[in-house]
């Protein structure tokens, strides 16, 4: 899943980001408003945690600008604000925000409505994952194969997630580098390949996740 984090506080985004990324998130940042209209948001990212008092650009500006964009928009935001009175919660809820987070707040609740945020850009799909004898559950972050638990790293996870939810169908390259990695990824770089030869490893024999040459992966 690919999160953009929009917050004008830069330890507090870093380490929003960090954490994120430590659960398997491709997470980017940003440090003002006018920065994340820079961005091309739609199509590429599934979640924006948005803090709504941002310099240069307001965030209730750049809310508007996102959820009335022409194009369909799968983007579902999480607005970020010290302000956390009902009606500030609202108005937040009006511009178009999908779900309204006040400051301070448990990282563990955040990371939380991320991963549940994430949910609606897909299809609705089962709260565990299962596929040739993986199971794996996200709310958990638990893998099993035949009932007997793996050890995933992040990044392994963030793939495997992927090649479940397609449900049989080949997986590219070019889509697991852009929902299991971060903007400075190398298009280039061999580390989807050296992360399914761990995650191949790691999951055993027989292989269940195939390689079909030229095109991607996926787990028939």
């Amino acid at each position: 899943m690919r999160v953009l984090v929009v917050e004008d506080e830069t330890l507090l985004a870093d380490t929003i980001a960090e954490g994120l990324r430590d659960r398997g998130f491709a997470v980017d940042v940003v440090y003002d408003g006018q920065a994340a209209l820079d961005r091309q948001v739609l199509g590429v990212y599934d979640v924006a945690v948005l803090d709504r008092d941002l310099p240069r650009v307001h965030g209730d500006e750049v809310c508007r600008a996102w959820t009335s964009a022409t194009e369909p928009r799968a983007l579902r935001i999480l607005m970020l604000t010290a302000a956390s009175a009902v009606p500030d919660r609202v108005a937040g809820l009006e511009l178009g925000a999908d779900d309204y987070l006040g400051k301070p707040f448990a990282f563990a609740e955040l990371a939380a409505r991320v991963r549940a945020l994430g949910r609606r850009t897909r299809a609705a799909k089962p709260p565990v994952l299962t596929r040739a004898g993986v199971r794996l559950d996200p709310a958990r972050r638990e893998v099993t194969r035949d009932d007997m638990p793996i050890r995933l790293s992040p990044k392994e996870f963030a793939v495997l997630e992927e090649l479940l939810l397609a449900d049989g169908a080949v997986i590219p390259t070019e889509w697991l580098l852009d929902k299991a990695w971060d903007e400075n990824a190398d298009p280039f770089t061999n580390a989807v390949r050296v992360t399914m030869t761990g995650l191949r490893r790691k999951l055993g024999v027989p292989w269940v996740i195939e390689t079909v040459q030229g095109v991607g992966y996926r787990i028939p």
